[in-house]
């Protein structure tokens, strides 16, 4: 809801105008007000609901969270000022590996579930160097570390969020590890189960062996590494000959299951359904054919070990062939000889493997291979793609693990299907982007998987049967009321059940895993709009209208709410989607903490003031990368400082003035403006100013409502300067005067002032701010969205051309003055302009006010029918004072 514009009966100009110090002032005022606070009241139709991100709390904010965060704030002040009552709340994410490691790193401590609880444990005082020094502390003491030094983090998060001046409702927030995610969480999950939606499967699954976690597809990226093609020989029965394979995984010879080649590959054609046995290790393997093999590749013929890579997982799948993994979650070769190894010789070479880290396995099998002849030639070098947990620091080994899993159409092409047409549903800026999202569902190989073998998360609420036998049935997991959620099943008993048959034949165990942090923000909208707890509110901002994001995380955090809620709700999570692009350093790589080259930004906002940091963000376009610009940030402070000052300039022409004060001893600062509206503006140019403020409105309007603050700010901006640099100069010699046209002038002036202050509000909130209480009751960020009406007669009729044609006459005389080296107020003796007819005719209407602006002392303006470009001829008077 927005107030109409009150004015003051009289403003309250200061002296001197400054923007240190307005960040302070302003905040405390809004929070005090309420003026950003969400009406719980207002009818649906007026919501405008923001699914805001909640930034991980991992340490500190960095110049790319203000960056994106800026637009939706624009946003968010854009539509509040059209009327709507904005939903805009703030979460924190604050579970999560990224919140365990800082948690490690600052304390000193890791987790071992295996140690007891310790009601009075301090952390040490001074952090080991090596971490395998730091304490070992219980689940439950780790936690609560975790959870006091992520409350430190909020508070420093949320002070930068206020002086950066989000006009967030800050009665309306959430982390995503307190009782209501987790209730939420949990429910979410159980629903899922119910409807066949959550499933378990021991199945192979990516695995960082740092973080001893399974992670999902999302979550991977490629890194260059260095690695060798090896050419390993597996023999034909009979002493036939050999098959060459080349591998970059040579270790995993002993992991091999079959050999596989593309069906149209005549080399191997002959030799499938065939045996051949594998080197150092003798056992049979089986030569299939498979689309994905690639004859191009080495020399065609692959082996499948399982698992060496995501290729070996889908051949082990659909070819139906037996599992044989030697590597374990700690990144290890077994230390027990594998079954499938029958024979003494191949007992004996596992015996030098077993217990080896991968590379260190590695070297020892390509030394056992070159003693035995079966590696064929050198190893070829080459650098190539390996997979990595975007937060891990090891290469991703792939391991037989059992975890949950939600539907999201990697195996179910109805549901690809129906995820990829809910894209249609939503409006993406820019547009382009929808396309990311839908070849990310193309892409998917499997099932979402959502458990984490971690311990500062919301837990997977269920448990599991221990038969007589001691043998726990995976099957039948128990589950909680949903009364009862949240609930932590390492530390509660399923009902039906006490504590002490926890772990007992005839009992029960706990899942002991965490969810994936996405699957808690997959469900923000669920969170923050009150899903389970405040259906009123729910139903008024469900499908919530914006989704602000980077997008680098359309895979992630889009998509995983998209499945959601089209699982749950049937429907889109929101009507619009706006994608942020990353902020690029000097050598135009991505800021980002794991690089190292990030910038905080509480430096910048105390160098520059957060105007200044903020025009510097809103200039950034939506979904494209932007340059980090210090430059840029200095010249949105001369802006700020301009809008104060200017505005300052434009109140000052409407003050009863009197030399000698009023009576009651009052300055002329402090008297009485004279209320002038549209009816008194009546002379050309200033009508003509007007109409480009009009037009200007509309444009800006326009792209606000594209979800376009840039452009929106690049149209004001524009238009300011010219403002500032010429028409005021203009005018500003009648607007002093007592007359009619003075009227006109700074009736024009006002007008003018009160639509580019809202009209910049949303980019620069604090300078607007400041100058509106100057003149005007209430905040300018409850004020209306200025529109064309406000400019009622005035702008009926006016000449679009004769703004122009006056700065051309002025920027002409100034260039004259600047070329000879004189200062502004230098005389003009003679002025001639030729123009045609019809500019002639419109020049007369600005005679006045361009003599006085350019203190000309003669004009002449001559009519030449062959002339189609104005032409103006400066002759300065250089001997009279100035």
């Amino acid at each position: 809801m927005t107030d109409a514009p009150r004015r003051r009966s009289a403003p309250v100009v200061p002296p001197k105008a400054a923007l240190e110090g307005l960040e302070q002032k302003w905040g405390e005022r809004w929070e005090t007000d309420g003026t950003y606070r969400f009406n719980a009241d207002a009818p649906a139709d007026d919501v405008f609901s923001i699914d805001t991100p909640p930034p991980t709390v991992s340490g500190s904010l960095h110049v790319g969270h203000v960056f994106s965060y800026t637009h939706t704030d624009c946003v968010a002040r854009y539509q509040r000022m059209t009327g709507r009552e904005v939903f805009y709340p703030m979460g924190w994410d604050d579970n999560g590996v990224p919140t365990e490691r800082r948690v490690e790193n600052y304390y000193g401590v890791r987790c071992d579930p295996t140690v007891a609880y310790d009601p009075g444990f301090t952390p040490p005082e001074k952090t080991p160097k090596n971490r395998r020094d730091f304490v070992p502390i219980g689940r439950r003491n780790f936690i609560e570390l975790c959870v006091q030094l992520t409350g430190e983090d909020e508070l420093v998060f949320e002070e930068l969020w206020r002086r950066l001046g989000l006009s967030v409702d800050w009665n309306q927030t959430y982390t995503t590890i307190d009782e209501r995610s987790r209730r939420v969480s949990q429910r979410a999950f159980l629903d899922n189960l119910a409807r066949g939606e959550a499933y378990q499967a021991d199945a192979p699954s990516m695995w960082d062996i740092t973080f001893r976690m399974a992670v999902s597809q999302a979550e991977l990226e490629d890194r260059p590494r260095p690695g060798a093609y090896h050419d390993l020989a597996f023999h034909l029965p009979d002493g036939a000959g050999d098959i060459v394979v080349s591998t970059t995984r040579p270790e995993l010879v002993v992991s091999c299951v079959a050999l596989v080649a593309h069906p149209d590959d005549e080399r191997y054609q002959p030799l499938f359904g065939s045996v051949v046995t594998s080197p150092l290790f003798g056992i049979e393997v089986p030569v299939l054919a498979h689309r994905l093999a690639d004859p191009e590749k080495g020399t065609g013929a692959a082996m499948i070990c399982t698992f060496g890579d995501l290729n070996d997982v889908i051949w082990w799948r659909e070819l139906d062939l037996p599992a044989r993994a030697v590597i374990g979650r700690d990144g290890r070769f077994a230390s027990d000889t594998p079954d499938w190894l029958s024979s003494d010789a191949a007992r004996g070479v596992y015996d030098g493997l077993a217990g080896l880290g991968v590379k260190a396995a590695q070297r020892a099998t390509v030394e056992l291979l070159e003693a035995s002849g079966e590696l064929l030639g050198e190893p070829k070098l080459i650098e190539h793609p390996v997979k990595f947990y975007e937060k891990g620091e090891a290469p991703l080994e792939i391991v037989q693990s059992r975890q949950w899993y939600i539907r999201n159409g990697g195996r179910d092409a109805a549901i690809r299907d129906q995820l990829i047409a809910r894209g249609d549903e939503v409006t993406w800026h820019p547009a382009y982007m929808q396309a990311r999202y839908s070849n990310w569902i193309e892409g998917l190989t499997g099932d979402w998987l959502v458990s984490r073998q971690r311990y500062f998360g919301v837990p997977i609420p269920v448990w599991y049967p221990v038969g007589e036998d001691g043998e726990i049935d995976y099957s039948s997991p128990l589950t909680p009321n949903t009364e009862s959620l949240p609930i932590d099943p390492q530390s509660e008993a399923p009902v039906g059940f006490d504590e002490a048959q926890r772990g007992q034949p005839g009992g029960f165990v706990g899942d002991p895993d965490i969810m994936d942090t996405w699957a808690t923000s997959s469900l923000t909208p669920q969170i923050a709009g009150g899903w389970d707890h405040d259906p009123e509110l729910w139903a008024k901002v469900f499908p919530m209208d914006l989704r602000p994001q980077a997008h680098d995380i359309i895979r992630t955090w889009l998509f995983s709410t998209m499945v959601r809620s089209h699982l749950a709700e049937d429907t889109a999570p929101w009507r619009h989607a706006a994608l942020s692009g990353w902020i690029l350093d000097p050598d135009r790589k991505k800021m980002s903490k794991s690089k190292g080259n990030v910038v905080v930004p509480t430096a910048l906002l105390e160098a520059h003031g957060s105007d200044a940091v903020r025009y510097w963000a809103a200039n950034g376009r939506p979904g494209t990368d932007t340059a980090f610009d210090e430059t840029q940030m200095k010249v949105g402070r001369r802006l700020a400082l301009k809008v104060l000052n200017a505005s300052r300039f434009v109140l000052g022409f409407g003050q009863q003035r009197d030399s000698e004060g009023s009576a009651d001893g009052q300055s002329s600062a402090d008297a009485a403006v004279l209320h002038l509206g549209p009816e008194a503006v009546t002379h050309a140019i200033d009508r003509a100013m007007l109409a480009e403020v009009a037009a200007l409105v509309e444009a800006a309007t326009e792209a606000f409502d594209q979800f376009d603050y840039a452009r929106a700010l690049e149209r004001t901006e524009a238009f300011f300067w010219r403002f500032t640099d010429v028409h005021l100069e203009l005018v500003k010699s009648r607007a002093y005067r007592d007359d009619a046209g003075a009227g006109s002038a700074r009736a024009s002036l006002q007008l003018a002032l009160s639509a580019l202050l809202r009209l910049f509000a949303p980019h620069l909130p604090f300078a607007t701010e400041e100058v509106w209480s100057w003149w005007m009751e209430g905040s300018i960020h409850r004020a209306p969205w200025p529109n064309v009406a406000e400019f009622g007669d005035a702008i009926e009729g006016a000449d679009p051309e004769l703004a122009g044609l006056a700065a051309q006459v002025l920027q002409e005389v100034r260039r004259t003055k600047t070329e000879a080296r004189t200062g502004m107020r230098t005389p003009v003796r003679l002025l001639q302009i030729t123009a045609s007819a019809d500019d002639a005719e419109r020049l007369e209407l600005v005679r006045d006010d361009l003599t006085d602006a350019g203190v000309i002392e003669d004009l002449t303006i001559a009519v030449e029918a062959d002339q189609p470009q104005l032409v103006a001829h400066a002759e300065l008077v250089v001997d009279k004072p100035h």
